[in-house]
């Protein structure tokens, strides 16, 4: 971590803080890839927690910018840990029993390249407003 010794770091440290917190605020309405990690009690005991660091570290190394958070639980308890991607301009897909090769495999191909890839769940459900 960064030893701030100056009025000017805090600054810098705040400001960079704040740009990524603006940047998970604002979500895909800027054109980005938004993942949420399923970080309930079921999803961390899964793995979640080393998924989302994965694609911490993968896609900033790759050079891909995504929208990264987590999120409670998403009702699929008996195929964590799951993640939820949503491309721009697309429906949101989630993927199931997901650990840091199946992760890989998400950002080269569906992420990188728009294709799908083993392990999505499919919608059950439906919305309660309909239009």
């Amino acid at each position: 971590m960064t030893q701030i010794k100056s009025l000017a770091d805090l600054k810098a440290l705040k400001s960079n803080i704040q740009e990524k917190m603006d940047t998970r605020a604002k979500g895909n309405k800027d054109g980005l890839v938004a993942v949420k990690v399923a970080m309930a009690t079921c999803g961390i005991a899964a793995g979640a927690k080393q998924v989302f660091d994965y694609f911490l570290t993968e896609c900033e190394k790759r050079h891909i910018d995504i929208v990264l958070t987590q999120t409670g639980c998403m009702g699929y308890c008996h195929a964590e840990p799951t993640i939820e991607v949503t491309l721009p301009g697309k429906e949101p897909i989630v993927f199931g029993y997901v650990d840091t090769q199946k992760a890989d495999e998400i950002i080269e191909k569906y992420i990188k390249n728009g294709e799908l890839v083993d392990g999505i769940i499919p919608v059950n459900y439906e919305t309660v407003q309909k239009n």
